[in-house]
């Protein structure tokens, strides 16, 4: 008689890695790739069949095999227990001419199990047939012969065993955590069996399979998931992740970023120090390395807590920093590269730029240009074409957990993709520049006059910057990056970034920009409104085009005074310039410009009117009058914007000039009529005197003319 074999198969599964997260104001993504476990059974057996050759029969279902499998958590040996009942049956009938038996087959099991053993009937063992990188291939010897039509239990037992070492291993049994894959295990085409997975008290457990039943718990707190008769075993597959609450074991770091001292404080599950140490020794280099590219200082108070974390679906995040708190979670399997994409979050935490792809894109970018410098190899995100194939504008990406994982997946990688393109075409300088006036609240479309060199006070602003500015959006972000670098990255925006609704928006900007400049260089020295400002950063394009008519209509009465100052070679004061800066705008522009073209009107008229030559009559005239000194008085005030006193002296001036030849002449014959009425006057004075002096001689001869009579 000799042998026949069958083979009796399970189908390959593939697991979870890991959940997403539940919460965050900063997110990180997990890898969400299924890793490769493997639930594969093969059973391979003979059968005596008689010297005559026999008729080949189908490999199966001859030999059928069921299993009723219970997985039992146990943390505290860091293993998971499986105990399965493998129920084999000979469905082959012995004719008078052939016998058939079975008399071993070859089982795959997780890669991490060990300690096999098998007891029943018959007495049969089991062995390591072969060992791959996903899987172990015993060989369950029956010991005595399954004969035909006979069904045969036994009991093989096994450990799944939690060997340390990957972060992102399968297979994790601790206090802190348990995660793992759970399989059924069944011939082809075989329905039966059972599943049970068993976990001591105090879990909180997360898994999905529509084959499982709501979970029991004893009076012990025990809790137990079964799946009860399964009608297609190979399909089965569960994988379970379990926390237990309990507390941090801490461990404080003292490092310096950017010259200032920082608390990192690292809390860790009590049984995953390797966790502590590998991402305290990863932000103690990473943080600093991060601030020098970013070229921003610590921008957060207090200590820096990084928390190790568990994310339970299947759509997981793997990190999360919360600004507000100073706290950062990484997931237990997380990489370096999502524990340095956490810590650039400390920057871009949405104080300083405010649309989610820029902070998570910015985010990835400085995560992988710093791995370098730390001794790690880490790589974004990248852009799959099956995540092109979902491709949405990143305006439209929402917040956390409003889009289905692909969408999701693709905001993470193109934002990265986008973050990456920005940089190369910046370069590091100006985008530090860019992030430094972000921080400082200094948007773009400042003063021209902006004195970059200095700094206001303790605000480490430019000195007369318009201040206050919000973390910037899509748009501000635009501005900034355009202003501070010189280059276009409007087609960058239009690729990656708009909604269609929103295109036509770069091309108005790109309108009023134009006019901006314009405008902007022809007033030169003077400075645009705040209100055309504004209006520029808010994207009011229209309002802003309004505004910017305004003022090119306010620089030609601008033109006007000047070209009409400079012949009289008068000096223009600042109330023109004053009224054009207001932050009302132009309405007071045309008023004042009309009263300084008079003022100047009458300056010039009374220049005009002052003689080249003055005669003997006309300084008669000007006697008492200074018109030259009112002119220099109207020069002077008009300079000092004190136009109703410059108009006034004009006035004088012009005037006195006016009327100094007919005052003269008055002045002449008045002092001619004067001058004659003063001689006559003092010839009948001294007509007078003759007379007297005459009497008084005659009287002093009479008396001696009688005594000498």
């Amino acid at each position: 008689m000799k042998g026949r074999g069958v083979s009796v198969r399970s189908a390959r599964r593939g697991g979870v890695s890991a959940g997403r997260g539940r919460r965050g104001v900063s997110v990180r993504h997990g890898a969400r790739r299924l890793l490769p476990l493997v639930a594969l059974l093969l059973a391979l057996g003979s059968s005596l069949v008689p010297a005559v050759a026999p008729a080949v029969r189908a490999a199966a279902p001859d030999l059928t095999l069921t299993t009723d499998t219970r997985y039992d958590v146990q943390p505290d040996k860091a293993r998971i227990h499986v105990t399965a009942l493998v129920t084999a049956m000979n469905h082959l009938h012995d004719t008078k001419t052939h016998i058939y038996y079975f008399d071993k087959a070859y089982l795959a099991v997780q890669a991490s199990a060990t300690n096999f053993k098998i007891t029943g009937p018959g007495g049969p063992s089991v062995h390591v047939a072969s060992r791959k990188k996903d899987h172990i291939l015993l060989r369950i010897d029956f010991g005595k012969r399954l004969t035909a039509g006979a069904t045969r239990t036994w009991t093989m037992t096994f450990n799944l065993v939690d060997k340390g070492k990957s972060p992102t291993r399968q297979l994790r049994v601790g206090a802190s955590l348990v995660s793992f894959p759970a399989w059924a295990f069944a011939s082809e085409s075989t329905p039966g069996g059972s599943v049970s997975v068993g976990f001591p008290a105090g879990y909180n457990v997360t898994v999905t399979s529509p084959d499982l039943r709501p979970p029991t718990t004893d009076a012990a707190g025990r809790i137990t998931y079964s799946t009860g008769r399964l009608t297609q075993p190979l399909k089965f597959f569960a994988y379970f992740v379990a926390d237990r609450p309990t507390d941090y074991k801490d461990k404080a770091l003292q490092i310096q970023v950017g010259g200032q001292p920082l608390q990192l404080t690292l809390r860790s599950w009590p049984d995953d120090t390797a966790w502590a140490k590998r991402n305290g020794d990863l932000l103690a280099k990473g943080l600093p390395a991060l601030q020098k590219a970013i070229g921003l200082p610590w921008l957060n108070e207090g200590p820096l807590v990084v928390a190790e974390a568990i994310s339970r679906s299947t759509t997981g995040y793997s990190g999360l920093f919360d600004p507000t708190s100073g706290r950062i979670e990484i997931a237990y399997y997380a990489g370096p590269f999502v524990a340095l994409h956490e810590g650039a979050h400390a920057w871009f935490d949405g104080n300083l730029l405010a649309d989610r792809w820029a902070n998570e894109g910015f985010a990835s970018f400085y995560a992988v240009k710093v791995s370098k410098a730390v001794g790690v190899k880490v790589a974004a995100d990248k852009l799959t074409a099956a995540l092109t194939a979902v491709r949405i504008p990143l305006n439209a990406w929402g917040p956390v957990g409003s889009a289905e994982p692909r969408v999701e997946d693709y905001g993470y990688a193109a934002s990265a993709e986008l973050a990456r393109l920005i940089a190369e075409r910046a370069g590091d300088t100006d985008l530090q520049r860019v992030w430094l006036a972000a921080n400082k609240g200094v948007a773009a479309y400042q003063p021209a006059g902006l004195d970059t060199a200095g700094v206001a006070g303790t605000t480490g602003a430019p000195l007369g910057a318009e201040l206050g500015a919000a973390p910037p959006d899509w748009r501000g972000l635009l501005d900034l990056l355009e202003e501070k670098t010189g280059k276009s990255f409007d087609d960058l925006w239009r690729t990656w970034v708009v909604r269609p609704e929103e295109a036509h928006l770069l091309d108005d900007r790109a309108a009023a920009r134009t006019r901006y400049d314009e405008v902007v260089s022809r007033a030169g020295t003077w400075e645009l409104p705040p209100v055309v400002r504004q209006a520029m950063r808010a994207w009011q394009f229209d309002d802003a085009t309004q505004l910017l008519d305004a003022a090119d209509r306010a620089l030609d009465d601008r033109d006007r005074v000047l070209a009409a100052a400079a012949p009289a070679g008068l000096t223009p004061p600042r109330t023109l310039r004053a009224a054009f800066e207001a932050q009302s705008g132009f309405t007071a522009v045309g008023a004042e410009s009309d009263a300084e073209l008079a003022t100047i009107g009458a300056y010039g008229e009374a220049a005009a009117t002052r003689p080249t030559t003055v005669d003997i009559v006309e300084e008669v005239g000007l006697w008492g009058a200074a018109p030259d000194a009112d002119l220099e008085k109207a020069k002077t005030a008009y300079a000092d914007g004190q136009l109703r006193d410059s108009v006034e002296a004009s006035t004088s001036a012009r005037q006195a000039w006016l009327d100094a030849s007919d005052l003269g002449r008055k002045r002449v014959m008045s002092m001619l009529a004067a001058t004659i009425a003063a001689i006559v006057g003092l010839a009948l004075l001294l007509a007078t005197v003759r007379r007297w002096t005459r009497r008084r001689r005659r009287r002093r001869r009479l008396p001696q003319a009688h005594r000498l009579a």
